[in-house]
């Protein structure tokens, strides 16, 4: 990002990606200053960088995983299994280009030291385009979830108005946020947010427990392939694993960097257990009328089903702040000697969460939104970027070897799966009006 230059790896509190997006590196923003990565200092153990790192993977994406397995039928399992392998390997090649120059710190780093500052500035416009978008699915989960909650809510503004229960909710949800997009000091925000993994495991285990105990049970038999959800399947799938441009961050705040390779693996087997079993228990539980957020099926007048939704609407209020700053920050840096930095950042952040308000009321479709962040974004950013960053730096492609087909093969079959994932997606929006 063009305004995260350089990082603070002496930064100690827990990096909170989800899927959201990069919350991980927002506090750190407004402490940064140019230059200032060479005298930091290295803390975290590898314990304290693989709670940051499940932490980085786990985000909203839990949710969409039986909508995604019921698109594409239980075949497309194996789907989550090989976009969770592809994104641990370029995860690693990630490892790499920050082996090569001890200078880098953050994502845009490395592309612009593979591309130069055009490098940059494609880096961080998909980082910045993920963050908008997830930050806006964040209001439409909140609005269908309260929505589940109180189905027949209506709201009457004025006389003879009346505004529907879920774009209510959505307004009502962005005045109580609005005070958090104001804050100069996130960090409590930020811890608040940092329970991506108590989140995943309190939803999971809710849902767990609602079709055993609750009378849901889990007889639904499925589909096994239905080629006509598959792509459907794949983008949200993607979208579970788009922590990569919060690597850089973890990877320079450990004490022994050789043992990166060895944190990835623990946090991708762990988060894909996770999705597997959320998307395995959901399905079974809902089978092919499952929605595209597994709460909106849960049955609200149970205690676990309540547990579940309420999990699930706290983090995005606390993490939507953490997710727009890197925009205001990218944002403030064009006006900032001509405006009042602190008016500066209220007016950007006001008029930022307006826009996401207004988005969120004209397209309120969490699973065709984020499988569309996951098909045009998270695959771009998690996959592709990363390969052609790691080509480039390393100058493998100078010499044909295993390595290089075997790169290239992903890189084809990312581009690929962004071309007919977006048009897929678009086309499901459309459809949804």
């Amino acid at each position: 990002m063009a305004t995260m230059d350089e990082e603070e790896s002496s930064f100690t509190l827990p990096l909170i990606e989800d899927d959201e997006n990069k919350q991980a590196l927002v506090t750190k923003l407004e402490e940064i200053e140019p230059n200032s990565s060479h005298s930091c200092s290295t803390t975290n153990s590898f314990f304290k960088t693989c709670f940051n790192g499940l932490n980085a993977l786990s985000g909203v994406g839990i949710l969409s995983t039986p909508y995604a397995l019921a698109s594409g039928g239980w075949l497309s399992l194996i789907l989550l299994f090989a976009i969770a392998t592809a994104a641990f390997f370029s995860g690693l090649l990630i490892q790499r280009c920050m082996d090569s120059d001890s200078n880098i710190r953050t994502y845009p780093d490395i592309g612009e030291l593979a591309f130069g500052k055009k490098g940059r500035l494609i880096v961080s416009i998909f980082m910045y385009i993920e963050l908008y978008l997830v930050a806006t699915g964040f209001l439409i989960l909140e609005g269908d979830n309260l929505q589940n909650l109180f189905p027949n809510m209506e709201f009457e503004v004025g006389q003879g108005l009346t505004i529907g229960g879920k774009q209510g909710f959505i307004i009502i949800v962005s005045l109580i946020i609005l005070p958090t997009v104001w804050l100069d000091n996130l960090s409590l925000l930020s811890y608040v947010s940092a329970s991506g993994v108590l989140a995943s495991g309190i939803i999971l285990g809710s849902i767990i427990w609602t079709g055993a105990f609750e009378g849901i049970g889990f007889q639904q038999k499925g589909t096994l392939v239905n080629w006509d959800g598959m792509l459907t399947a794949i983008s949200l799938y993607a979208f579970c694993y788009c922590a990569h441009p919060v690597f850089p961050t973890l990877y320079t705040s450990m004490k022994k960097k050789h043992q990166f390779s060895n944190v990835l693996i623990v946090c991708f087997i762990l988060c894909t257990i996770t999705y597997a079993s959320m998307a395995i228990f959901g399905y079974l539980m809902f089978g092919p009328q499952i929605q595209s957020q597994v709460t909106l099926n849960l049955p609200a007048s149970k205690i676990s089903s309540k547990v579940a939704i309420y999990t699930t609407l706290v983090n995005p209020i606390a993490k939507y702040a953490l997710m727009v700053t890197p925009i205001v920050n990218a944002i403030k840096t064009r006006f900032s000697c001509r405006y009042n930095p602190r008016f500066l950042s209220i007016l950007i952040g006001t008029n930022l969460l307006i826009s996401t308000v207004l988005v969120a009321l004209a397209i309120p479709f969490f699973g065709s939104l984020m499988s569309l962040v996951g098909s045009l974004l998270s695959i771009t950013a998690s996959v592709i970027l990363p390969c052609l960053c790691y080509l480039k730096i390393s100058g493998i492609y100078r010499r044909l070897n295993g390595q290089l087909v075997g790169i290239c093969l992903i890189i084809i079959v990312g581009v690929c799966l962004v071309i007919f994932g977006t048009y897929i997606s678009v086309l499901d929006i459309i459809g949804n009006f």
